[in-house]
């Protein structure tokens, strides 16, 4: 009877792998359901948002269009953790080539702050919400840079979802209330006036209204992307930096572009697996993968203990790999190639005792430690209905980012900077017109005719937790709601056996970890300390779109409605 049972759940796991994400689970072991449908889909992590973008599907528009209109929306809806005074970067799969694009829209530091900039105020360490941290901020740049290329709509249409209920107001639902006030942001200038009015933080259900954001984003509508980095918004985001010490220009912002990028990849038992070259941490997703990939994850089980032991390993690993060599390649090469070998996974791979965790790893010799730690950020992913898929992730870095919001701006300004190396001669090091390494990455995925594009917020959790997902969906041949809401884990440092562990995961399992040396904090139910992230699958085989959204936040997966005469 055993063996019997053995056999007929190989046969559903290999039943499930061969039809990725379209068979469901047996039972209901799942807490909310895909969303399926021929027309396109918006995830993203806050319902008005994926809302705006299904209408702007509904109106004629394309993925991309559909991404800025949502992008737009978390801007105002959950300026927590993102908006226009923060960075951007997107995959975009075109389905009639096949070709899969990158952008970089990461802002680069003011020419003048430097080191030596930085030492002569007497400064040897960035402040997380001073001036300095603030780099040019990519996101208006990249909505630009995408609907140029790629888009079918104006700003005057993808933008006017966002522009009415900053007007008019939304209802704070209930992520948003729980996440809206950051009290040690309260003295930063113009943040206390924008998101708490009257002194008074708006709770469950009440009426939140932006009027300066939406402003903004009228300028931004009539004067495109120039209203940001040239116009008068660009003198009164300058002004207003210089009076708080920042050593930014005009000449900062107008000379700015985003740049369009090669993505990197790597196989997984058979998938290719995209994501964004340096100056992003992607690369140590592809690493870990890489890592992964030499032990039977499979035959372990999802969530055992000797699946999460490797995982948990392959993880200090690659990002050892990453802490040590990556930067803004524009100023000293990256070794990328060698980074995603397979033989440097073979040898890495090595180095795991099954046994025992690793508290203090090595970096590779190819021919540190960080302590950044900002986590907020939103992801969202939009697919049409002619499968083309946009992977969009967006970022204040830490909450707010600075919290400092220039007069009449609507936004606060993030504080990427905070992540550069003060010490000279690093891949990190900071100098003028350089882009900080950066935690926000989106991510792709395919193979034959399903398309996957997918992203997992949360700081340095994001590469981590990408390859869970992976994991997820092709070892054991979850769907993209299930792979995305299963329980995590995430390690927030690089050194030490600590990590967090959602409670989901049994207690035999966490103990097991422990007997190996791992100091796991249980966290119960979805915690915010995963991350939240979304996904949309493309079937090309029989034209119909999958999605999946995370429970951990205010998400929702909109379908895009059909013409109604």
């Amino acid at each position: 009877m055993r063996l019997k049972l053995l056999c007929l759940s190989t046969f559903a796991i290999a039943l499930a792998q061969e039809t990725p994400n379209t068979v469901p689970p047996v039972g209901r072991d799942q807490h909310r359901s895909m969303i399926v449908t021929k027309f396109g889909i918006v995830a993203a992590p806050q319902f008005l948002a994926s809302q705006a973008g299904a209408r702007i599907l509904e109106a004629g528009g394309n993925a991309i269009d559909a991404a800025i209109a949502a992008n737009a929306m978390t801007g105002l809806t959950q300026p927590y953790v993102n908006g226009i005074g923060g960075d951007l970067f997107a995959i975009y799969y075109e389905a009639k080539t096949g070709k899969v694009y990158g952008l970089n829209a990461s802002g680069w530091t003011p020419k003048g702050l430097t080191i030596e900039h930085l030492k002569s105020k007497g400064i040897e360490k960035l402040d997380p919400i001073g001036v300095h941290a603030i780099t040019v901020p990519g996101a208006v740049a990249g909505w630009d840079a995408l609907r140029k290329r790629f888009g079918t709509m104006p700003f005057s249409k993808t933008l006017a979802p966002a522009i009415y209920y900053a007007e008019n107001g939304f209802a704070m639902p209930e992520w948003g209330a729980r996440s809206w006030v950051s009290q040690k942001l309260m003295k930063q200038p113009g943040y206390a006036n924008t998101y708490v009015p009257n002194g008074v933080k708006p709770g469950l259900g009440d009426t939140f209204k932006n009027a300066a954001l939406g402003e903004s984003l009228r300028q931004i509508v009539a004067q495109g992307r120039d209203a940001y980095y040239k116009g008068k918004m660009a003198s009164n985001l300058v002004k207003f930096l210089q009076e708080q010490g920042g050593a930014h220009t005009l000449a900062d912002f107008a000379e700015y572009e985003p740049e369009w990028v090669e993505p990197i990849s790597t196989t997984y038992r058979g998938w290719k697996i995209y994501e964004l070259p340096p100056n992003g941490q992607g690369i140590a997703a592809l690493s870990m993968l890489n890592i992964m990939e030499t032990f039977p994850i499979a035959d372990y089980g999802h969530n055992s203990a000797a699946a999460l032991h490797v995982m948990i390993e392959a993880k200090k690993l690659a990002y050892a790999d990453m802490a040590k060599y990556v930067g803004d390649p524009r100023f000293s090469p990256m070794p990328v190639a060698e980074m995603l070998s397979k033989d440097l996974a073979a040898k890495r791979a090595a180095l795991i005792d099954m046994k025992r965790a690793t508290c203090k790893v090595l970096p590779s010799e190819i021919s540190q430690s960080l302590d950044a730690r900002g986590k907020e950020t939103i992801y969202l992913s939009t697919v049409d209905k002619d499968g083309n898929i946009v992977s969009l992730i967006q970022s204040n870095y830490a909450g707010y980012g600075t919290g400092m919001v220039a007069p009449g701006a609507g936004f606060s300004f993030h504080n990427r900077g905070a992540g550069f190396d003060l010490q000279p001669g690093k891949p990190n090091s900071l100098l003028g017109r350089k882009r900080p390494l950066h935690t926000i990455i989106p991510a792709f995925m395919q193979k034959d005719e399903v398309a996957i594009g997918f992203g997992i917020m949360g700081g340095w959790n994001q590469s981590q937790a990408h390859a869970q997902f992976v994991a997820n969906i092709v070892d054991f041949g979850m769907n993209v709601q299930r792979a995305m809401e299963v329980p995590r884990f995430t390690k927030g440092t690089f050194e030490g056996c600590d990590l967090q562990m959602e409670t989901g995961i049994p207690d035999s399992v966490r103990l097991e970890l422990q007997k190996r040396g791992h100091l796991i904090t249980p966290l119960t139910g979805y915690s915010s300390a995963m991350g939240n992230g979304e996904a949309v699958m493309h079937d090309h085989k029989r034209m119909v779109n999958f999605a999946g959204a995370d429970p951990r936040t205010d998400s929702g997966a909109m379908p895009q409605n059909p013409p109604i005469p």
